[in-house]
């Protein structure tokens, strides 16, 4: 059977105050496309009008101001383009029962049906279950997997979904997961291969090829130096390392 790509949208919002409860609004939302765990540069970026005060103390986290969004659109001027883009794919969102109450609160006043039963990849739970009794706020992670957020002086929607989009693919072994699920599609008999066209954007397999049947495209051989490269990063990722099991099994 051909592999399908899976669709993972990243998301993050940026808002007036702590809880919708409180009459609080969204002022900007940012969202990054992943297929296969690789960014396809796929985004979708808004800021928004709140139509009330944006605390000073709100403002000094994300540096947006009531003037900056004055004449920007209301949330349900762009209810439905969201909705298009998100298209029920799963969603990645870090501390997702934040950002999830607003996105309800925001699509209730817009006369939308909330985002009840979407799924979500909450990447502050999973990190709290991989690194219990540690800091995993955004930047920590960033530090523990190395994910360089030095051009970040203050929070953005679509620069922090940018940035967890790389921590999420790091926390989860890099693109390893994407390309175990390839050769887990393509069988466990050793050679096999789909015969026909080639669905989906493989770096090493142009869109609309085929592939014999037994065939896998020839891979270069590694240097000394990338040897080495390769062995680092297999140290850095530790237990979400998968190459290591299959080594040992071939």
């Amino acid at each position: 059977m051909p592999y399908r790509a899976e669709r993972q949208i990243v998301l993050d919002t940026e808002t007036t105050g702590l809880s919708p409860d409180e009459g609080h609004r969204i002022i900007e939302i940012g969202a990054v496309e992943l297929v296969n765990l690789h960014p396809t540069g796929v985004t979708f970026q808004r800021y928004l009008n709140p139509e009330r005060d944006i605390p000073e103390e709100s403002t000094r986290i994300h540096g947006i101001t009531a003037e900056k969004v004055a004449g920007c659109p209301r949330f349900w001027e762009v209810a439905d383009e969201l909705l298009a883009f998100l298209a029920g794919d799963p969603l990645v969102i870090h501390n997702a029962a934040f950002d999830m109450a607003f996105l309800n609160a925001e699509l209730a006043l817009a006369g939308r049906p909330p985002l009840d039963g979407h799924p979500v990849v909450d990447t502050l739970a999973e990190a709290k279950r991989r690194h219990p009794r540690q800091r995993n706020s955004l930047d920590a992670l960033c530090r523990r997997y190395n994910v360089d957020n030095s051009h970040r002086q203050l929070h953005g929607a679509l620069l922090d979904a940018e940035i967890l989009a790389d921590v999420y693919v790091a926390m989860l072994g890099g693109h390893q997961t994407w390309l175990n699920g390839l050769e887990k599609e393509w069988g466990e008999a050793a050679g096999a291969a789909p015969e026909g066209p080639v669905e989906e954007v493989h770096p090493l397999i142009p869109p609309g090829s085929s592939l014999p049947a037994g065939r896998r495209p020839l891979l270069a051989r590694a240097s000394e130096e990338e040897l080495r490269a390769h062995a680092a990063l297999l140290a850095r990722l530790g237990e979400a390392c998968i190459w290591r099991d299959a080594a040992a099994g071939a």
